[in-house]
């Protein structure tokens, strides 16, 4: 990508230099305001107009880019932080269930022997399933 990037650049410039010397010949008059009058060559008024409307986007550009990637760097820092940092052992030994059926899941049922007729994974079929 910098080569094209490169590639461009030389060709305008070199398009610009031709320009230039193909119009440096006729000064034109350029009034600025009543009484600020320039006398100036063509290449001049083109090479200032492009700055004109190319550096204000230019440096918009890179104040955005430059945003964007501190908002990389600080997620990227957070996700860094957040895979380093060690996960507490859970100790299921400590705390006790006091309800029972609020862990349950939906396909088990709160009687003594666990089955409910109802395959935990679907498409699959216990023993004592059958097909309707």
């Amino acid at each position: 990508m910098q080569i094209v990037r490169t590639v461009i650049w030389v060709l305008l410039l070199v398009g610009l230099l031709l320009f230039s010397i193909a119009n440096w010949d006729p000064t034109v008059t350029v009034r600025i305001w009543q009484g600020i009058v320039v006398d100036t060559k063509i290449p001049a008024i083109v090479i200032v107009s492009f700055a004109i409307g190319f550096v204000p986007m230019w440096l918009y550009h890179r104040a955005s880019k430059w945003r964007l990637q501190r908002k990389i760097q600080s997620l990227e820092n957070a996700a860094r932080t957040t895979a380093a940092t060690p996960v507490a052992k859970h100790n299921s030994d400590d705390e006790v269930a006091t309800d029972h059926r609020a862990t349950e899941t939906p396909l088990q049922s709160s009687s003594d022997d666990g089955y409910t007729g109802v395959s935990a994974r679907p498409g699959h079929y216990g023993e004592d399933d059958t097909r309707a």
